[in-house]
């Protein structure tokens, strides 16, 4: 007896392995369907965080020139003219501490530690040729306190540094 086959050039199991090939391709095809989803809806997500931190960007960025700035002046008593850079800084900061709403008790804090830090510019030079004994002590009084309101203002950046870095990472 033989056997008759479907069509010319096809058998039984030609057809079983089309069938096959086919079922797996389906497969396959559902697979990355399911795959690319994924995908695209963690690319959102990270989209969106990237989106909601980039409102960091700038105060973070000022943080760090703010510190960078404080740390050229640790130690060196140091006169207003000198802290223009410290203070348009602040100033800036000043600007956003309201309308970030999640860091603005540190920003805040750092505001006012610069405010606190010009406070202690010393004053500026006379023309004498010879100071006196207690106006040398009212100027090293004056740089103590300087440098201590300069050490507040460095911790006082860091700690707004690191509640950014905290929100970023979610």
């Amino acid at each position: 007896m033989s056997s008759t086959p479907l069509a010319m050039g096809t058998s039984g199991g030609t057809l079983a392995a089309t069938i096959a090939f086919s079922f797996l391709m389906g497969a396959l095809a559902l697979y990355t369907l399911l795959h690319h989803r994924e995908v695209f809806a963690w690319m959102k997500q990270i989209r969106k965080t990237d989106a909601e931190d980039a409102v960091y960007d700038e105060p973070d960025q000022w943080l760090a020139d703010l510190y960078k700035a404080q740390c050229r002046r640790a130690k060196k008593p140091s006169r207003a003219e000198d802290m223009e850079d410290i203070s348009q800084t602040g100033d800036m900061l000043r600007g956003v501490a309201g309308h970030i709403e999640a860091i603005r008790p540190e920003l805040a804090k750092v505001v006012e530690r610069v405010d606190d830090y010009l406070d202690t510019a010393l004053p500026a030079p006379t023309p004498a040729l010879k100071v006196s004994h207690q106006d040398h002590q009212v100027q090293l009084v004056q740089a103590m306190k300087q440098e201590a309101a300069r050490a507040e203002l460095a911790q006082a950046i860091s700690s707004a540094r690191q509640k950014i870095t905290v929100l970023r990472r979610g």
